[in-house]
């Protein structure tokens, strides 16, 4: 599978397309991952927050949205925000959670923005 592309649980061979199991995807993501692959450590912790293929797992997806979110990724910045808003896998700190979601409206994202509206800021 070496030139592959990670995308969701599926992967592009040339210009065919199959659907992996989500033991391989994985396993795919978790290498990625530990290779400090943000999207990947966001893909993780989307799966560990919904219980998608893993047994959920808020302080795993909460970890995982951390490793992604200092590497500058928009989506685990947000999702890092809502968690320390909600406390759902830390302990809530508001402070923490308009850190990133500044950090995520910064870079143009629009729930980000909201929350931050919301919280009257």
């Amino acid at each position: 599978m070496e030139n592959d592309e990670m995308d969701g649980g599926l992967t592009r061979i040339g210009n065919r397309r199959r659907c992996l199991e989500w033991g391989e995807a994985e396993r795919l993501y978790q290498k990625a991952a530990d290779q400090g692959d943000a999207d990947a450590q966001f893909e993780l912790g989307w799966h560990y927050e919904t219980g998608s293929g893993v047994e959920k797992d808020e302080s795993e997806a909460v970890r995982w949205y951390q490793k992604a979110a200092d590497q500058g990724h928009m989506d685990a910045q947000f999702e890092l925000g809502w968690h320390y808003e909600t406390g759902r896998g830390v302990e809530e700190d508001e402070s923490e959670a308009v850190r990133w979601y500044q950090e995520a409206a910064d870079q143009g994202h629009m729930d980000a923005q909201s929350a931050l509206e919301r919280l009257g800021l």
